[in-house]
């Protein structure tokens, strides 16, 4: 394990650890507790006196601190991958992190300076996944498996195969499909929407509201992607359960996932019955982070013949041609 595979693993940690400050700020309503922005109250962001990090300025001030020693450490990161990785596209990574960083940045203080405008909020919370989903990239891609894997050939690609094409397209097609989900999440988060439905896991006593407002379809529409993300999840662990047996870097990550959603769902209805509790409330979403970051590991793996630096062995195989028996030849 190099020390670049290392720092990459500390900037992915240290970029969920972010998120989930961001969680505690909106589940406890703290988002305008610092008004000004750059500044804190008038402070340079690292000079502001930790006396007066008291209610809501906790939260919203240690947010700030934490977003930027991650911006440090990607820039950090961005230097390293040009100074000392060959792959072109590797190094062209390291700038897309380090210019979502930066952008994040910005949003974060256009959410402050227009008093959290919905738009701009969700927003803020669907970079804030694309980012943790850049540096969970930049921790597989610089991991001596990932390497090996790329250079020996070890790992088979799937193949034409209708079963590993169901596998495939499933896999490829999940990460988009978490992410879809979080973005209707932090909507219903960030319009107030969360106890639109009081009671779980049925709604308003049934199974279909009675009556409907915005907050009760954007509810609604969570926990209907909620069931359907977890199905298309199931479907996915079967299929690479049972038809890639010999993969471990696929049965790992599809394992992970189906604990984590299992526990995304009982977090979910936690979440509603016990009124948003701040802390189980922000436990799901950065769980959430971990089903979009586990689920983009297991599509990496999964189209790992299609990057730059693939062995090429781990190109598709092509299909079998029958050959015609010669006349007479015995059967």
């Amino acid at each position: 394990m190099t020390w670049l595979h290392l720092y990459a693993r500390f900037l992915c940690a240290a970029t969920l650890l972010l998120i989930a400050a961001g969680g505690m700020v909106t589940s406890t309503g703290s988002g305008l507790s610092v008004p000004d922005w750059p500044n804190s109250y008038g402070y340079f962001m690292f000079s502001f006196p930790l006396s007066s990090m008291v209610g809501g300025i906790f939260y919203e001030h240690g947010h700030r601190l934490i977003a930027s020693s991650v911006g440090v450490l990607t820039i950090g990161m961005t230097v390293w991958l040009w100074r000392v990785d060959p792959r072109r596209w590797m190094r062209r990574l390291g700038v897309a992190a380090l210019a979502a960083v930066i952008l994040q940045g910005l949003l974060g203080g256009i959410t402050v300076l227009y008093f959290l405008p919905t738009a701009v909020s969700v927003s803020h919370a669907g970079l804030a996944e694309i980012f943790f989903c850049l540096t969970v990239c930049l921790a597989l891609f610089t991991s001596s498996g990932w390497r090996r894997s790329g250079t020996t050939g070890r790992h088979t690609p799937v193949t034409l195969h209708s079963t590993d094409l169901t596998a495939m397209a499933l896999a490829t097609g999940l990460p988009a499909l978490v992410f879809a989900q979080i973005l209707v999440g932090a909507t219903m988060r960030h319009t107030g929407a969360g106890l639109a439905i009081p009671d779980f896991p049925l709604v308003f006593g049934g199974v279909v509201p009675n009556e409907w407002t915005f907050p009760i379809a954007v509810h609604y529409t969570h926990r209907l992607g909620a069931g359907m993300t977890a199905l298309v999840i199931f479907a996915t662990v079967r299929q690479i359960a049972i038809h890639h047996r010999d993969r471990p870097d696929l049965l790992r990550p599809a394992g992970l996932l189906t604990v984590l959603v299992l526990v995304q769902i009982g977090l979910g209805g936690w979440t509603v019955l016990s009124g948003r509790a701040p802390v189980i409330n922000t436990a799901h979403v950065a769980t959430g982070a971990l089903v979009l970051g586990t689920s983009l590991l297991l599509a990496l793996h999964v189209n790992r013949h299609r990057f730059p630096d693939a062995h090429p062995s781990m190109a598709y195989p092509p299909p079998p041609v029958a050959i015609p028996a010669k006349r007479g030849a015995a059967v």
